[in-house]
């Protein structure tokens, strides 16, 4: 039984056709839909090779224990966990990475303890509920700018950079590299996502790193739907990493759980003694961050004994389920334009392509239309997204035929007859 008011959310929530409800696995015997819903982007969940190794991890260190049985710093701090982190940081030639339980975890703890009190965060307005949930427990104050919008960026940062000379009573406004700003001062964070995980696009990284160093801001990549689908990730492939902290997640294209805060070993250490989603929660259990070590590995697809910039080098060129998702991307972006659907579909290269549909009745009567005919595309619906930008999410796999998206995208187009893109 719940209270009054509760149960009125709910209501509302009914009546709205907005009501989120846990969906039910397959019946034994009975087909699966294909799969244009999960974000297991290159099939690393079911990938027997990575099920295999992680088993082999574990036997080569004698961990046979079936949880962590504490917090990571009471007794949870299991030796798997130094190997899959300094695997990580090698890989992505970083000084070191720390293992969180998720990606909410990684950022909500991040958020709340890094930006202190005086500080600044600027974020983009898309930004996942994870960052604003760590933003709304930090003591800094925020600020939204345009999405992937580098003007609006640079007005606001110009701004706070004004107004912290006027606090430093310095005469400094823009700077050349974060060794000149004086260390009293507050500090500014600048927040993105190199893939949103909504629309599928992504910002200028580059731009944006060079407006953080001008400004002398922190900046700060979620590479959460990046990491695998690109790679080791984009902030990689620009060449960005030690310029960059960055959160990396495995529950995606890695096919596992968890995830990763790169940086410098200070922070490592601040994180290890602030962030509170790291402190007061149980560890992984062994099999957990071995799969994590092994999905890396087969990501990198070179032995163990290769070198981290070698893994650096050459993830793309050896890495066949990559390759094979590029492709995929490739062949979906071709489909919308051969069915005239591109006045839906956001542009994307990313493994997320997003067809707006306005109207929850709307986009779930689609959704269910698609799912009976075999396949399982999402609806996203307000209020997870802003009213009248309802769509159908598409995700991408390695594992994905042409066939699949040649007859998905048709019954998309049949079922769209009539309607025109709002």
């Amino acid at each position: 039984m719940l209270p009054k008011k509760l149960q009125d959310k709910l209501d509302t929530r009914r009546e709205n056709n907005s009501l989120r409800e846990l969906g039910s696995p397959p019946l034994e015997g009975l087909v699966e839909a294909v799969d244009f819903s999960s974000n297991d982007y290159l099939g690393f969940s079911k990938n027997e090779t990575i099920f295999l190794r992680a088993s082999e991890i574990l036997e080569e260190q004698n961990l046979k224990q079936n949880g962590a049985a504490g917090s990571r710093l009471l007794s949870g701090n299991h030796k798997i966990y130094h190997l899959a982190e300094d695997y990580i940081a090698e890989t992505h030639g970083v000084a070191s990475a720390l293992i969180f339980n998720s990606g909410y975890d990684a950022n909500v703890g991040f958020f709340s303890s890094v930006p202190q009190r005086g500080d600044v965060i600027l974020y983009d307005e898309f930004i996942h509920a994870s960052i604003r949930d760590g933003i709304q427990m930090s003591h800094a104050k925020a600020y939204k700018f345009k999405h992937n919008d580098l003007e609006d960026l640079v007005s606001k940062l110009s701004l706070r950079a004004q107004s912290r000379s006027r606090a430093g009573h310095t005469e400094l406004v823009e700077v050349q590299s974060r060794s000149q700003v004086n260390t009293n001062q507050s500090e500014i964070y600048v927040v993105t996502e190199s893939v949103f995980s909504m629309d599928g696009d992504s910002p200028d990284l580059k731009a944006m790193n060079d407006l953080c160093e001008k400004y002398g801001a922190y900046f700060i990549v979620d590479e959460a739907h990046a990491l695998g689908v690109f790679g080791l990730g984009l902030v990689d492939n620009l060449a960005l990493g030690h310029r960059v902290v960055r959160l990396v997640t495995f529950g995606k294209a890695m096919g596992c759980h968890g995830a990763a805060i790169l940086g410098s070993d200070q922070l490592k250490s601040y994180l290890v003694n602030f962030a509170r989603s790291l402190i007061y929660t149980t560890g992984l259990p062994p099999h957990s961050v071995a799969t994590i070590l092994a999905s890396y590995k087969q990501l990198a697809n070179v032995t163990p004994s290769g070198s981290a910039e070698h893994r650096r080098s050459t993830v793309e060129g050896l890495s066949d389920e990559v390759k094979k998702l590029n492709k995929i991307i490739q062949f979906f972006r071709k489909e919308i334009k051969t069915k005239k659907l591109q006045s839906y579909f956001i542009s994307s290269d990313s493994a997320i392509q997003s067809a707006i549909i306005s109207g929850n009745e709307r986009v779930k009567a689609i959704s269910r239309k698609l799912k009976e005919n075999g396949f399982d595309v999402k609806a996203i619906l307000s209020p997870t997204v802003p009213a009248g930008q309802e769509r159908l999410r598409f995700c991408l796999h390695s594992y994905n035929t042409q066939s699949e998206i040649e007859t998905v995208l048709e019954l998309l187009a049949k079922s769209l007859e009539g309607f025109s893109a709002d």
